[in-house]
């Protein structure tokens, strides 16, 4: 059964959200503040995290922060304040896969929760008769069943977008792939024209797979257009 932590320090909130996700049938484990949060992701192992920015003791970012730095590539959905640009920005670049603005409904958090968890278990699962299959590009090499990346002889440590993201760009090869193409693909839904969480993945990646991130040799932009992976 997969599990789910989620950690708000409004009780009330966390206890709508665990009795939602259990009755749609995942494991819930909760934490009501930052220092609590990671002491439960460290011990019970959670497949995905959904995580309040605001948080006592530790805000959500110092987690998310420091669950990345402890290369734990779980899922990380965060909560941010309706209005608040800079958190939901900021929550990417530190590592976290998607963003939930306050208020939410439960069904618009279950979906974002099932279509995360759908994209990670289809890019896990390889296809029959693929067991051995092998993208590269350069010193790049991707090992789709194995979920592994490798930089010349060194693994690359990736969060799940991170990995499913650089997988879609390695399977489209050559080829320009707009912001919007790459949202619908890598996170499944509408994000209403919000692309910047494509480029705060692809910078993330650029920054783990190039020698200059300015003059990038892999991942190029297409201006006004998009990106595409060039080998």
């Amino acid at each position: 059964m997969t599990k789910i932590l989620v950690v708000d320090d409004e009780v009330s909130i966390a206890k709508l959200l665990q009795f939602n996700l259990e009755k749609a049938g995942y494991e819930v484990v909760t934490a009501f503040d930052g220092k609590q949060a990671l002491e439960v992701a460290r011990a019970e192992q959670p497949d995905f995290i959904i995580l309040d920015l605001m948080l006592p003791k530790m805000d959500g970012m110092d987690v998310c922060k420091t669950l990345r730095q402890e290369r734990n590539n779980t899922p990380i959905l965060i909560l941010t304040a309706k209005d608040d640009e800079l958190d939901k920005i900021l929550g990417l670049e530190l590592g976290a896969d998607d963003y939930l603005t306050k208020p939410f409904s439960p069904r618009e958090v279950l979906a974002r929760v099932k279509a995360i968890l759908r994209r990670t278990q289809t890019v896990l699962e390889p296809a029959s008769g693929q067991e051995d299959v092998v993208l590269q590009f350069g010193d790049i090499r991707l090992y789709p069943e194995k979920y592994e990346v490798y930089r010349a002889d060194r693994k690359v440590e990736l969060t799940p977008k991170e990995f499913e993201l650089l997988h879609h760009l390695a399977s489209h090869q050559g080829r320009v792939l707009t912001r919007d193409q790459l949202l619908n693909a890598v996170w499944n839904y509408d994000f209403i024209g919000d692309s910047r969480i494509v480029d705060v993945h692809v910078s993330h990646l650029r920054e783990k797979l190039e020698e200059d991130t300015k003059n990038p040799r892999y991942i190029k932009t297409v201006r006004g257009l998009g990106y595409k992976l060039e080998g």
